[in-house]
């Protein structure tokens, strides 16, 4: 009995957060893909080394994803949570969700339409044992369209230089993060959250772990041009003041143009006969730095409407459904 109860003692509960959004296509193979992960784990640190939770949140899904879901729940209720939005409240915001109900020791945050291969996670959980507590997962090959993979190469690196954080380039929400850091992360009351920075502005220990990233299973990305356009500018304005002061310098910097400018054109007209015809290029000035302006105001007002959103406090999630949890957390 005393056996039985050390072994009971040195098993480690891994918590598995699975934001899903429309991917009924993807869940069966997503299931036996975990696991066959399982299988794995136990055949490389044992049969009583971890236990596993499955949490999935599904985002207002508008497909049957929430009945496959239920129907896994029934066949292994004592490993599976669900917990369902009843309106589309974005990846972050669901990913969050799953958060703050986890119970593991460890807790891997992982997308579902199979680009993050679960089998990858053995690495993660090697680095785990290590002793680093957080350990996230940096694509050494990412299959996606030129015309997305540009952009996401241009924003990774102008992260890395105007952050206020470290935040490695070419990495995702893929990752493993200790209890304590889940703990933590869970503290930020951020509403337009950017979860892999808020991992690293926890302060603790960081290992890389390199994979390929794989194509999708099926269905479509749920995160269109619009949404990653969204995600990528919550991480600058949350970890960045930049383009606030971009705002400073490009006011400076036309100010300076246009007191030289107003210098020659008055020698001009001093010294020579000659009669500056402007209407053109008054007009063209005119509107470009209208235009600067509005931009510029632009950057301003989102910065102002991030506060104003802050401070209405409004919950960050609601839950209409929930299975295999009774938590409430908001």
């Amino acid at each position: 009995m005393l056996f039985a109860f050390e072994k009971i003692i040195m098993s480690q509960l891994i918590s598995f957060v699975l934001p899903i959004y429309n991917e009924e296509a993807n869940i069966p193979r997503l299931w036996e893909e975990l696991s066959n992960l399982e299988t794995k784990v136990i055949e490389k640190f044992g049969p009583d080394t971890y236990n596993f939770e499955y949490i999935f949140v599904t985002d207002g899904c508008k497909d049957k994803s929430v009945e496959l879901l239920q129907n896994i729940h029934n066949q292994f209720s004592d490993k599976i949570k669900i917990r369902v939005f009843g309106r589309n409240f974005g990846h972050q915001i669901a990913v969050s969700a799953g958060q703050d109900i986890a119970a593991g020791d460890a807790v891997i945050i992982m997308d579902t339409d199979l680009q993050d291969p679960p089998l990858a996670c053995l690495d993660l959980i090697d680095k785990w044992r290590e002793g680093f507590e957080i350990v996230y997962a940096q694509r050494r090959v990412y299959k996606v369209p030129l015309s997305k993979k540009i952009p996401a190469w241009l924003f990774y690196r102008l992260m890395s230089k105007i952050a206020n954080v470290s935040i490695p380039e070419d990495t995702g929400d893929f990752r493993l993060i200790s209890r304590a850091v889940n703990d933590e992360m869970k503290k930020f009351p951020e509403k337009n959250r950017y979860l892999r920075g808020i991992s690293f502005l926890t302060g603790f220990s960081t290992a890389a772990v390199l994979f390929d990233r794989s194509d999708r299973y099926s269905g479509k990305p749920g995160y269109t041009f619009t949404k990653s356009l969204k995600l990528a500018f919550d991480g600058i304005a949350a970890f960045s003041l930049f383009p606030i002061r971009l705002v400073s310098i490009t006011g400076s910097v036309f100010a300076i143009f246009s007191f030289v400018f107003g210098i020659i054109y008055i020698l001009v007209a001093l010294f020579s006969n000659h009669q500056v015809a402007g209407w053109a290029s008054l007009m063209f000035t005119i509107i470009f730095l209208g235009g600067i302006q509005l931009i510029m105001l632009g950057i301003l007002g989102e910065y102002i409407g991030r506060i104003y959103t802050q401070v209405l406090n409004r919950p960050l999630y609601t839950v209409v459904k929930e299975y295999g949890t009774s938590s409430k957390s908001i």
